[in-house]
């Protein structure tokens, strides 16, 4: 696959997802990668570029499994 074409089907999956439900950076990850073959290391600067750009929102919720997860809206 198009390197570049990935980067921005995984926007726009990453922005289709969101939409429908609030989610968390790994979550994000379990969702698309049984469709796509990407890693941690590609959606979080991904995640941060949309916040920057306003695209998203973040806000902390508490874990039972650990600390506050960061979700994005």
């Amino acid at each position: 696959m198009n390197i570049q074409f990935k980067k921005g089907a995984l926007e726009f999956i990453v922005l289709l997802i969101i939409q429908g439900e609030d989610q968390y950076g790994y979550s994000l990850v379990q969702r698309i990668t049984p469709r796509i073959s990407i890693s941690e290391g590609t959606v979080y600067p991904l995640l941060r570029r949309l916040v920057k750009d306003d695209y998203l929102t973040t806000y902390f919720k508490p874990s039972t499994e650990g600390p506050a997860r960061k979700y994005y809206s």
